[in-house]
């Protein structure tokens, strides 16, 4: 598939279907000398691979990274790192009753639309299995990202449904969002939302909501204008996550409610350097970064897959009505964490390798 390879001088290749062998990713453009091992990989998989809580998909996989290339005693080699993941617990006849029909708001119909064949089982390439590629190789841009720049990224589950956390980005950690199963930082809305999956889940029924991430310490300078903005990559990067539906920088969609003598980010000198007052740009003025927090975030749409009846049509044009089998994620917020901190990750190495050729 054309459509499976991200980035300009740090290159991404995700491979592998839901049911299939194994999933996995290739890593080109990474820089040698980088420290990395599969723990560094392994924690950030463990954040999303199912089975991991009550309210995740049941499916049950240990994600266990192989790493097949492009490391020589424990540092990378610049050479192109293959990471794969095997599949152990695929249930391929869960969906054997619904490889000719389409399944409402999934990829059925529009991967057959334009391959003309597609892979039915647990949806194929556009099956959340997918993102273990994304998030391996998102953890050596992370590791990258902290060895050359020491920039950290955060992400956390900030709304499900209509229940929104109260969150400072600047002091999120990792321990805190993963204080709870639902990953938002905030432990009075973290139990609501617990409550509200777990309700969602019994009515057969799912949840939608938004997670959000901060990327830290980013040099100011990142960023090509004009396509290739930071903004624009971030955008790109985000929704091509499976169920993303919309992307917000810094205010966002508020800022229409704004004028511009509010959301104009005064600059002062601070500490020997040029810092803004506030941040409602979000940490990107024109496409490139200021050196101020980077605060984006993604909404997710409400799982496709839910255990009621719903109506649809055969591959042959017949009207049914279904009931979908298998093991599925009520909610996708708590392991589409891992995922967006990835995307980020990936995002931010590429343009800081693309800023150092400035340099050179």
């Amino acid at each position: 598939m054309a459509g499976s390879t991200f980035g300009t001088l740090f290159r991404l290749t995700t491979w592998g279907e839901s049911h299939g062998p194994a999933v996995g990713c290739v890593v080109d453009g990474c820089p040698p000398g980088i420290p990395l091992t599969e723990r560094d990989i392994q924690e950030d998989l463990d954040r999303r691979r199912p089975g991991q809580s009550r309210l995740t998909t049941q499916r049950k996989e240990e994600d266990a990274v192989e790493i097949l290339s492009g490391l020589f005693e424990g540092v990378t080699a610049g050479t192109p790192i293959s990471l794969m993941v095997r599949n152990a617990d695929a249930r391929s006849k869960d969906y054997s009753e619904m490889k000719d029909l389409y399944r409402p708001s999934h990829a059925d119909y529009t991967y057959q639309a334009k391959y003309g064949v597609r892979d039915y089982r647990g949806g194929g390439r556009a099956s959340y299995r997918e993102a273990v590629g994304r998030v391996a190789g998102g953890a050596v841009a992370r590791r990258l990202l902290a060895e050359r720049g020491g920039i950290e990224i955060a992400a956390y589950v900030l709304q499900v449904s209509d229940i929104r956390g109260e969150v400072d980005p600047a002091a999120v950690t990792r321990e805190t969002v993963d204080a709870n199963i639902v990953r938002c930082p905030d432990p009075v809305a973290a139990e609501q939302m617990i409550a509200a999956i777990e309700q969602a889940r019994k009515d057969g029924d799912s949840l939608g909501g938004i997670v959000e991430v901060v990327a830290r310490n980013v040099p100011p300078g990142l960023g090509e204008p004009v396509f290739d903005k930071l903004t624009a990559d971030f955008a790109r990067a985000l929704m091509s996550l499976p169920a993303a539906r919309g992307f917000e920088v810094g205010s966002g969609f508020a800022s229409v409610l704004m004028r511009g003598s509010t959301h104009n980010d005064p600059f002062r000198m601070r500490e020997g350097r040029v810092r803004t007052e506030t941040n409602f740009s979000g940490g990107i003025q024109g496409g490139i970064s200021n050196g101020e927090d980077i605060l984006l975030r993604v909404a997710f749409k409400p799982t496709a897959t839910i255990m009621r009846e719903q109506q649809t049509v055969t591959t042959s044009g017949e009207e049914v009505t279904f009931r979908a089998k298998g093991r599925h994620d009520p909610c996708v917020l708590p392991r589409a964490v891992a995922g967006v901190e990835a995307m980020v990750a990936l995002v931010l190495a590429d343009h800081l390798l693309r800023q150092n050729t400035l340099n050179f």
